[in-house]
């Protein structure tokens, strides 16, 4: 295609979106109001989820060393626990630094602990965390089997709940946001149509006077292009300036806890650029079938 002829699609284009003002505010108010709730639940759902993985990856097996065991047979045991295929990481805790955990954990009332630092009745530990979080289960089983793990914690029965609800709520998470893509894409895609049918008469014509189906197919595919991507201008703003302010608000007051929100950067960004991409490709696409209906392919 020429140089000359993309420019007058595109001026043409942008023409039809100045001529046709109601039906083009028309479209990009669904494309707006639609990625707007889209956008809103994603950032939801991946600060859900992001939260979800830092708690996920906090749980660790406890390994207790059996107190017969020597220098010696402590290296053997690590060797073994290293050689498991789902093990990550393996760091040795002495029964003193456990002893001090203990302590400073409790506060004031830890003090009352310092009367074991002569006679610690407490064991070496191995501090095991697994490549996948969802093997830690998995994992402790095989490590209770070995010889001078005296007892294995992981916090079995929760660790299991945990993970449990983790999933569920990834797997409801997708479920949902595939459901707002499939309504946006409905909603933005027929309203498109609507604009597009209202004009069928010039479609019509330009069939008349020997124009082809690409010829006439182009501004409409740059129009649908430019709906969509002015439709996801506003979200844009508004999700981007309401998630600066609700972590300048939040972020101070979650410090001290697992919870974290996501970094404003680069996460914003990557929400703004699906968002014009969603609009894009639904505004294209809503042209293109729309069109369809009266040519001839």
């Amino acid at each position: 295609m020429k140089i000359r002829t993309i420019r007058r699609h595109i001026r043409e284009s942008l023409r039809s979106i100045a001529r046709n003002g109601w039906m083009t505010f028309a479209s990009v108010g669904a494309v707006t109001v639609t990625l707007l709730l889209v956008g809103v639940f994603f950032v939801i759902m991946m600060n859900l989820n992001n939260v979800a993985t830092t708690i996920e990856e906090d749980v660790e097996i406890r390994v207790h060393i059996d107190v017969a065991a020597n220098k010696e047979d402590q290296q053997i045991l690590r060797t073994q626990i290293e050689q498991i295929p789902e093990v990550k990481t393996v760091k040795f805790s002495s029964k003193e630094d456990e002893l001090e955990g203990i302590i400073d954990s409790l506060g004031e009332e830890g003090e009352a602990f310092k009367l074991f630092e002569q006679d610690n009745p407490l064991n070496d530990v191995y501090i095991v965390k697994t490549k996948n979080p969802v093997d830690t289960m998995k994992t402790a089983k095989k490590i209770e089997k070995l010889e001078y793990a005296a007892k294995v914690k992981y916090g079995q029965g929760e660790v299991e709940k945990l993970f449990g609800f983790t999933k569920i709520s990834r797997n409801v998470g997708l479920a949902l946001i595939a459901g707002l893509l499939f309504t946006a894409i409905f909603l933005i895609s027929n309203t498109i149509k609507i604009t597009i049918v209202a004009r069928r008469r010039e479609i019509e014509i330009m069939r008349l006077v020997g124009a082809t189906n690409a010829f006439i197919r182009w501004p409409f595919f740059l129009e649908g292009l430019w709906l969509g991507i002015l439709g996801a201008v506003a979200p844009i703003i508004v999700i981007g300036i309401g998630y600066f302010y609700i972590l300048d608000y939040l972020k101070p007051k979650l410090q001290n806890h697992f919870i974290q929100l996501l970094d404003f950067s680069p996460f914003i960004f990557q929400v703004s650029g699906l968002l014009i991409l969603m609009g894009a490709l639904i505004g294209v696409w809503g042209s293109l079938m729309s069109v369809r209906k009266f040519l001839k392919v």
